[in-house]
């Protein structure tokens, strides 16, 4: 039906199958431009806000405050003033009358995550999007690739983008042989070789972005712009507390409260992100891995930045307890953007913020 717009429950992470409609942002009859935060959402991984997917006017709200709804369920319908009442009644009468959650979910789902082998070791990366601009994102310490949940696929409507799990984390493997920046750095130069990826713009979150800007230094030619987020490798402090905590708790309790450093709000982190870091704690190899890659990260490359000729994008939360939002200053030639009242994981607590930023940078 011409001129309306279906608002349907994302699919955050591949294992995904409903949320829960936490908090309208919105009233119907209220006008709101694309890309506007409209509801907020919770997830058995984490709350996030949901984006309005067109330009508009809220006609209707479908799914209720404390309702659940299933993965590409309709939550609200968008569309022009001049649509009638008896339109948008149809519209939905006909989404509900077709709509199979089963289906949804399976076309839904989308691309999955592959292993390609590097020198023997396995790397797991998900690609999304298609375009000539190749995008890698780098997680930080004890990640993997759903750091991007809310980012991936924003930034691939636009672009090739690769997220990936670095050696030691997530699905990749637990050799991580002497876990400095470097040998990592040297695990992406292979993988963008394996995969004939010329040059790329890198995106990298706190060790993640101390990885992007090794390779920066190493592979001048192949690194086309650093997007930095709470990057590490800008400065000598870094809460140690926290590394060792994370990498010694074995136990919910224990975990938990280094867990609630990451965010500015701590109730985004739930009880299923808790259990999911804590499942790959146990995993072989981890602790290992993770002891070695710690050792390794007080390496300050702060004073080399300006060799790099690539363009700087830093991004930080004001509120950052992991790694202090000043080291982002005084950078000569970089854009800064420090957002108040966000943390360690500011792409997931300001995703949208996130996205645009970096979208104008690669644009």
């Amino acid at each position: 039906m011409s001129g309306i717009q279906k608002v349907t429950m994302p699919k955050w992470g591949l294992s995904m199958k409903e949320g829960k409609i936490a908090k309208w942002r919105v009233a119907e009859g209220a006008s709101i431009e694309a890309g506007a935060e409209i509801v907020d959402i919770e997830t058995e991984k984490i709350a996030s806000a949901a984006e309005a997917p067109a330009k508009g006017v809220v006609r209707r709200l479908i799914a209720q405050e404390g309702e659940v709804v299933p993965v590409s369920g309709l939550i609200a319908v968008i569309a022009d003033p001049s649509v009638a009442e008896a339109e948008i009644d149809a519209f939905v009468d006909d989404f509900k009358a077709h709509f199979v959650p089963e289906a949804a979910e399976e076309e839904a789902k989308g691309p999955q995550p592959e292993t390609i082998e590097l020198a023997g070791r396995g790397l797991r990366y998900l690609k999304k999007g298609e375009g000539l601009k190749a995008v890698i994102l780098l997680h930080g310490f004890g990640g993997d690739l759903n750091n991007w949940l809310f980012n991936h696929d924003a930034l691939a409507r636009k672009h090739a983008v690769y997220a990936l799990d670095l050696p030691g984390h997530g699905g990749s493997s637990k050799d991580v042989g002497e876990g400095t920046l470097q040998s990592m750095a040297g695990v992406v130069h292979k993988f963008m070789d394996a995969l004939k990826i010329d040059a790329a713009h890198l995106v990298g979150h706190s060790m993640g972005g101390a990885v992007a800007l090794d390779f920066a230094l190493a592979h001048p030619g192949r690194a086309r712009s650093l997007a930095l987020i709470s990057s590490a490798g800008l400065g000598p402090e870094i809460n140690a507390e926290y590394l060792e905590g994370f990498v010694a708790s074995g136990r919910r309790k224990e975990i938990k409260p280094y867990l609630d450093l990451l965010f500015a709000d701590p109730n985004l982190v739930s009880r299923q992100l808790v259990d999911d870091i804590l499942k790959f704690k146990r995993l072989d190899g981890v602790e290992k891995a993770l002891r070695t890659i710690m050792g390794r990260q007080s390496l300050v490359l702060r004073e080399r930045v300006s060799e790099i000729k690539a363009p700087l994008l830093l991004i930080w939360g004001q509120e950052d307890r992991i790694i202090p939002a000043g080291h982002a200053q005084g950078l000569s030639g970089a854009s800064v953007h420090v957002l108040p009242g966000k943390g360690h994981m500011v792409q997931m607590e300001a995703a949208h913020e996130v996205n645009a930023l970096i979208g104008a940078f690669l644009g």
